[in-house]
């Protein structure tokens, strides 16, 4: 049987979801506590790797499992089992050929930023401080330049293994819930090698004066890395949401 499950994880102990050599990952936490659960080895695919110190919300895997458990007890009996920066918030069953990587039409991120005169440890772990008054409402407007199908390697991160960088965004939005903290939102179809980051970096840039707003159009169409803002760390990073092409109910 094949079980999807929604994830919410801390990063900041993790490098990464997908296993690595190099450290302690999302993906084989899961795989250890799944593995306890149902006595035999589980491999688990998730629908995205995310980068070390990188949260998550609602980040999607699936797996193949060797008997059922009615959905509503899997969070909980995995729970037991997992460390405390890890937790499956909801499990269901799908089809055979559901794929957490490719039976989706897109995700969610939120980049969490704070500005002001002295940084404050209590957001440390999950949003970047700036120490310049940003300027949100410029922010706001150069936002409104990302949205739809463009070539965005101007936003990519060398190292990439993307043979192309055309990619879809559905809408890219600057919220200050509260004076000096602010939520960078991103949803889009799929995304490149720190592709968010950077389109954050650009943005808090804008909120700093050193690009205009109008300068995004310009900076999307010339390609170039150099003339994108820089990319920010990525404990301000959280997957929110992944969104599913249809409904999955049990099989």
């Amino acid at each position: 049987m094949r079980l999807a499950i929604i994830t919410e994880y801390d990063g900041t102990g993790f490098v990464g979801f997908q296993s690595q050599t190099n450290g302690r990952a999302v993906a084989d936490v899961l795989a250890k506590a799944a593995g306890e659960l149902y006595k035999q080895e589980i491999k688990i695919t998730g629908c995205s790797r995310t980068d070390a110190g990188v949260h998550a919300r609602g980040h999607l895997s699936h797996m193949d499992v060797p008997f059922e458990i009615p959905e509503d007890k899997i969070p909980l009996a995995m729970n037991a089992l997992l460390p405390e920066d890890v937790s499956v918030v909801r499990a269901f069953y799908v089809d055979d050929d559901f794929s957490a990587r490719f039976s989706n039409h897109g995700k969610r991120y939120i980049y969490r930023v704070y500005y002001g005169r002295v940084r404050h440890p209590i957001y440390s772990r999950y949003a970047y401080f700036d120490s310049y008054d940003l300027d949100v409402d410029k922010m706001k407007k150069a936002a409104a330049f990302f949205a739809g199908e463009h070539d965005f390697e101007a936003f990519c991160a060398a190292g990439s293994t993307a043979e192309n960088f055309i990619r879809r965004l559905y809408s890219v939005r600057v919220t200050e819930h509260m004076p000096g903290y602010l939520e960078i939102e991103v949803s889009g179809e799929a995304f490149l090698y720190n592709m968010v980051r950077i389109i954050a970096g650009t943005l808090v840039e804008v909120g700093e004066g050193k690009i205009l707003p109008d300068d995004i159009p310009s900076i999307i169409d010339s390609r170039d890395r150099k003339r994108a803002g820089r990319t920010l760390p990525p404990q301000g990073l959280t997957l929110e949401e992944v969104f599913l092409q249809k409904p999955f109910t049990v099989c």
